[in-house]
């Protein structure tokens, strides 16, 4: 019997029997039910405490739509190639770790999620028996069937459809609704390629402009940004404090991320790693953060303290990066004030840029079938995306500085 799931976002889905009930029912997956989609961003927007769990379904009830859409409209695509789009993206998410993309930047080194989920797969490939070679096939792009790949990762992918609609729902940001249904409605292929049919521009249109919206006033909010940079930074200094021989109160997961210097090359050799990360989620780095408040190092401390107690950083956005002699100056007078060293005023006194591009060209392109079966890339029609809009860089500075002591930084 299949699995009937109701979902706020799509309605009802139904889950397969078979394969895909299996995964979801597999630890590796089952995971995600404790790993927010958002990561800190509910400090600003309460509801957004959706999961990747549901994420990943809504984008496997997505793969499901788009696979019958491309087959009425004549794309041959056989029972093995469906399947594997379906593993693919109901999978494309199990390489996340705690607070989604913070794991990325503190507890491993030149491993994106992307590289952990292909890991993942290929384990379970061992164990459901060469049923993901072709899922692995297509999430990595190796497939010859190039559009499958497209419908998993590209400008156009099924995974930003969903978490679009989803995110917009659960943070009450309507700006990034939208219309994913009539989107799949318009997809076909050409040449192995994915396209839109000519009457769904405008649809197109609103996707890239949602998803624009939903970058600055959620994704990078000045305030989520915040919570996100004090919560890398108290994992950063755990880290330092351990391999500075020091006992910091953690989980054994996170104790085993802490202790070791996790690269591509130590996951090779030390296959017990998957063990500890899949029993490493939110709840680990939440108890560590609350007994870190205790530790006797004032940056621990006080970083764990500003993250629980939500006494995040000031943030000023900047024009430009500040350069390096501003940055040292500003520390000094950090370290002064708090009693620390320079180096640890690091930790108080930061910056970071952000950016985002609205439509590039290096990426997969959006590509528009006309009623001639001619094709054309989106920015050479669209009156939105201009060609000084194509590959154009939004920049953001952020100037971080510890909330308590800002009046005495008060030129920036």
């Amino acid at each position: 019997m299949p699995i009937i799931i109701n979902d706020p976002v799509h309605g009802f889905i139904e889950i397969e029997d078979g394969i895909i009930s299996e995964l979801i029912k597999h630890p590796f997956f089952f995971r995600l039910n404790r790993i927010k989609q958002l990561g800190p961003s509910d400090y600003v927007f309460p509801g957004g405490r959706h999961t990747r769990f549901e994420h990943s379904i809504g984008a496997y009830h997505l793969a499901c739509q788009a696979i019958e859409t491309l087959k009425q409209k004549g794309t041959d695509i056989s029972r093995e190639d469906a399947d594997g789009v379906k593993i693919a993206m109901l999978l494309h998410d199990i390489g996340h770790g705690p607070f989604s993309h913070v794991l990325e930047e503190s507890l491993v080194h030149g491993l994106s999620h992307e590289n952990i989920t292909t890991l993942l797969m290929k384990r379970l490939n061992e164990t459901f028996h060469g049923e993901l070679t072709t899922a692995i096939e297509i999430f990595r792009n190796k497939h010859h069937r190039h559009f499958l790949s497209e419908l998993i990762h590209s400008q156009l992918d099924l995974d930003r459809m969903d978490y679009l609609c989803r995110d917009s729902f659960y943070t009450g940001v309507r700006e990034g609704n939208i219309g994913a249904a009539r989107i799949i409605k318009m997809l076909d292929t050409k040449d192995n390629q994915l396209v839109v049919n000519q009457k769904g521009i405008y649809t197109i249109e609103n996707y890239l402009m949602a998803r624009r919206l939903m970058y600055w006033q959620v994704y990078l909010h000045k305030t989520v940004v915040a919570a996100k940079e004090t919560l890398t930074m108290a994992i950063r200094r755990a880290r330092e404090l351990v391999h500075e021989g020091r006992h910091i109160f953690a989980t054994p997961a996170l104790a085993y991320f802490l202790n070791n210097h996790v690269d591509k090359e130590f996951l090779t050799q030390h296959p017990e790693w998957t063990e500890h990360f899949i029993n490493l989620d939110d709840n680990d780095l939440e108890c560590a953060l609350k007994q870190w408040r205790y530790c006797d190092d004032t940056v621990l401390s006080t970083l764990a303290r500003n993250y629980i107690h939500r006494n995040l950083y000031k943030v000023v956005i900047l024009k430009q990066s500040p350069d390096g002699q501003t940055l040292n100056e500003m520390r000094q007078r950090m370290a002064s004030m708090m009693h620390i060293s320079e180096q640890e005023a690091s930790y108080f006194v930061r910056h970071k840029e952000v950016h985002q591009v609205l439509y590039s060209s290096d990426d997969d392109h959006i590509l528009v079938r006309f009623k001639d079966n001619s094709i054309k890339d989106i920015s050479e029609i669209s009156e939105l995306l201009g060609s000084e809009m194509v590959d154009k860089v939004c920049r953001r500075n952020f100037l971080f500085i510890q909330r308590e002591y800002h009046s005495a930084f008060s030129e920036y």
